[in-house]
């Protein structure tokens, strides 16, 4: 497990990249590379510049080929999270998108009534306090989508001053361009640059015509989706992962870790996803359910069998995924990798 553990010693200031080789001779080799310096390697035989220099600039996590072998490139991000500044009836419908999106969420507000209703739609995460002393207490990191939503408006200005200085993925505020405006100067005029400013999402939400609360709120879901779909790598060990993987209770138990290096079409899970197989069944994760997910369990007991990694195309376009009800219709490849 010393790559777990280098992994979770990683500086998490910096661009953090795992390289795999998923196929050929070299399979299973791997580096992690932390600000363009190797903090990691299971195999120092191989010669890592070329396949640094072929990162792609877009810094998505993606499969590709170099001198016939194939190699997953996963770059990593602190886990997605959504925190909602005011919990009134746009808040509701954007905390119930979170849960089917997976997506954990914090809402912050100053009155218990409303809180109540955030617990009850299925928040994470309820703080019942002044929005200004709310916000000191949380960090904010490159999975951090901010979404500021207070009631009349009346305390999006004291939400963005505090939420503009800390790392984010993204920023988004509600209100009218001419009001949006003057808070936005405001802001400036308090020795916050320009350039931080025009990141920030507003007025929020993709432009769709939405006018009830719910309209917003799927308006305002969607330009989250856009952004995190665009700017971010997918790659990502949830705590989930990490726990099976190093939780006293699992640690010795063999297993195999099965990740989506690559996916063409609308599968169900995105490229980065990843599942545990234990030896014993146990399943903690999901790549997306039904026949496909049944396969690869089986795919994974033959790795923790044979101690041996896999690369393995499923194709989601066939009558199986149909008769398991699927609307999706991709095709996935994934990485199976014994844990011993």
């Amino acid at each position: 497990m010393e790559f777990i553990k280098a992994l979770l010693n990683t500086d998490k200031s910096k661009e953090n990249i795992i390289i795999t080789i998923v196929s050929g001779g070299n399979i299973n080799s791997k580096i992690i590379l932390s600000d363009n310096e190797i903090i990691y390697s299971n195999n120092d035989k191989i010669n890592w510049e070329p396949i640094i220099q072929a990162i792609p600039k877009n810094k998505k996590s993606q499969l590709i080929s170099l001198n016939d072998e194939k190699i997953y490139i996963e770059f990593l991000r602190k886990a997605n999270n959504v925190v909602i500044c005011g919990a009134g009836h746009i808040s509701i419908p954007i905390i119930k998108m979170c849960k089917l999106l997976d997506l954990p969420v914090t809402v912050i507000d100053d009155r218990i009534t409303f809180t109540d209703n955030a617990v009850r739609a299925g928040a994470d995460n309820v703080i019942c306090e002044a929005f200004e002393k709310a916000l000191d207490r949380i960090e904010g990191d490159n999975g951090t989508y901010f979404i500021i939503v207070t009631r009349g408006h009346r305390y999006d200005q004291i939400c963005l001053q505090k939420i503009i200085e800390k790392e984010n993925a993204y920023i988004g505020m509600i209100g009218s361009r001419s009001r949006v405006r003057k808070v936005l100067d405001y802001i400036e005029e308090q020795g916050i640059s320009r350039e931080k400013l025009n990141k920030v999402y507003t007025p929020i939400g993709l432009s769709i015509g939405a006018e009830t609360p719910a309209e917003i709120a799927v308006a305002i879901m969607a330009q989250v989706i856009e952004v995190k779909n665009k700017e971010r790598g997918s790659g990502n060990y949830s705590e989930d992962i990490l726990n099976a993987i190093m939780n006293e209770n699992t640690r010795d138990i063999p297993k195999a870790q099965v990740t989506i290096v690559s996916r063409r079409g609308s599968a169900p899970r995105e490229v980065g996803t990843k599942m545990i197989v234990l030896k014993d069944g146990t399943m903690i994760g999901t790549i997306g359910g039904g026949c496909v997910e049944a396969n690869l369990r089986l795919a994974a007991f033959q790795s923790i069998e044979n101690n041996k990694c896999q690369l393995i195309q499923a194709d989601m376009t066939g009558s199986e995924a149909e008769d398991d009800g699927m609307v999706c219709g991709g095709i996935v490849e994934i990485y199976v990798e014994p844990l011993l």
